[in-house]
């Protein structure tokens, strides 16, 4: 148990320190950051598997359609989510991005009801709903929609889905979305490099191509600490421990990036805090009466 909580908490704090790695690298397109972190994930990835001797269950997935077509899915959501993300920290909207987390479980909520076909009981409709009046109330003082929160939300709660269900566990799912992304990384990059855009040659800093290489330990490390932990905790500590993440990043934006925090904005973040702890408070207590 103590080590599961380790595990996680590390991961968690490796994930809330993520604006500072992007912060970092913010001299360069969103899109180049992207394709970079897929190239450098799939090598660390490979290098993982090969000293594991893990390779076998590759095969068989290939011979697979369903599987096949269902990693694809994930792999596009993943990416859109990076992407958004990457560009959200390097264009000075932090705690927009940490939003997207904080809503994320509520995200879970709503997609285990319109496609697994769950039932909710009603303290989680009354999370739900101040979570949506927390949105509307964002909406409305800042003149539009927060788009970077809800897609973030929607993206990673879509892949949660659909690795929720996927025939591979963590190491192997993430080796096999970075090789399905492969493609599309590496034709990117070459065609950078044929117009003269490539910032990993052309830099003169070789700090910028050791961060840029950093990316695959960066983004795999993390997710192989998640995983480990979430074997050893009970669901329920690990949805305490998932806020670690935003709220760094929150604090990040605010006393690192100085972004723009204004009253209220903070009472539309308390409002969805609101709708978290209330969502935490009716899981504890189903959890009680079923005991």
């Amino acid at each position: 148990m103590n080590t599961g909580i380790l595990y996680a908490v590390l991961a968690f704090l490796c994930w809330g320190l993520f604006p500072l790695y992007f912060h970092a690298l913010g001299a360069m397109p969103a899109m180049e950051i992207l394709a970079h972190r897929m190239l450098w994930s799939l090598v660390f990835l490979a290098v993982v598997l090969l000293l594991r001797r893990q390779w076998s269950w590759l095969g068989a997935v290939l011979r697979q359609p369903k599987v096949l077509a269902s990693f694809i899915a994930s792999s596009l959501l993943l990416s859109a989510n990076w992407f958004v993300y990457i560009w959200a920290v390097n264009n000075g909207h932090v705690i927009d991005a940490s939003l997207g987390y904080f809503i994320n479980p509520l995200f879970n909520v709503l997609l285990g009801l319109l496609v697994l076909k769950e039932k909710l009981r009603r303290g989680q409709w009354l999370a739900i709903g101040v979570a949506a009046s927390g949105v509307l109330w964002l909406t409305w003082q800042a003149g539009q929609l927060p788009w970077i929160a809800l897609l973030l939300g929607i993206s990673f709660g879509g892949y949660g889905l659909l690795r929720k269900t996927a025939a591979l566990a963590a190491l192997e799912g993430l080796s096999f979305e970075t090789l399905l992304l492969f493609p599309l990384a590496a034709g990117y990059v070459v065609w950078l490099t044929l117009h003269g855009a490539n910032t990993f040659l052309n830099t003169d800093s070789s700090a910028m191509r050791w961060l840029l290489a950093a990316a695959g330990p960066i983004t795999a490390i993390p997710l192989l600490l998640f995983a480990a932990g979430a074997r050893r905790i009970p669901l329920s500590v690990l949805g305490m421990l998932q806020y670690i993440s935003p709220t760094m990043q929150m604090l990040l934006g605010m006393f690192v990036f100085h972004e723009a925090f204004s009253s209220e904005r903070l009472a539309g973040f308390i409002v969805i805090w609101s709708a978290l702890a209330l969502y935490m408070a009716e899981g504890w207590w189903a959890s009680r009466r079923a005991a």
